[in-house]
């Protein structure tokens, strides 16, 4: 297992910047379809997908789950949930995820849909080639803190 590096530096995207990141990315799908439906790459591509979906109408959507982090430790890559054989080999589907890093989930699920459209949030430099499109270029050393992976703020059962 490999943990992030000690001098990596850390990114904190907020909602507000998830979301805008997301509709870009939609927004250069768009002209790409149409799309027969979505697999989100759980858990990280729940997100982007739901965003992405909305702004193309896509009502088809599926996972694939594909455990590869034990938090901030970089292990191997398990997968949990394939694609169903009902998506073929993916042509004509998108396939989202919030970020390519080393590329070893994406070996794994481009190995399971290969016909896919590969789309993701932002791409780093070791994963970059497994990525059909991105919004954003990353440094291979920035760890991205997304705010699904975040404990949420205690809520003040009083001031309901």
């Amino acid at each position: 297992m490999e943990p992030m590096g000690a001098a990596s530096r850390i990114h904190a995207a907020s909602w507000h910047e998830t979301h805008r990141d997301a509709t870009l990315l939609a927004e250069r799908l768009v002209d790409l379809g149409p799309w027969q439906g979505l697999v989100a790459i759980s858990r990280g591509g729940l997100v982007p997908a739901a965003i992405v979906s909305r702004v193309l109408s896509i009502l088809r959507i599926d996972t694939i789950c594909i455990s590869s982090y034990d938090g901030r430790v970089k292990g191997r890559v398990d997968v949990i949930k394939p694609a169903p054989e009902t998506i073929g080999d993916g042509t004509g589907w998108l396939m989202i995820d919030d970020l390519v890093d080393s590329g070893a989930t994406a070996e794994t699920a481009r190995a399971m849909l290969p016909g896919a459209h590969f789309a993701t949030l932002y791409a780093k430099p070791a994963g970059r080639h497994l990525v059909n499109t991105f919004v954003r270029h990353v440094d291979q050393d920035m760890w991205i803190d997304f705010p699904w992976d975040r404990e949420p703020a205690p809520v003040d059962a009083a001031a309901l």
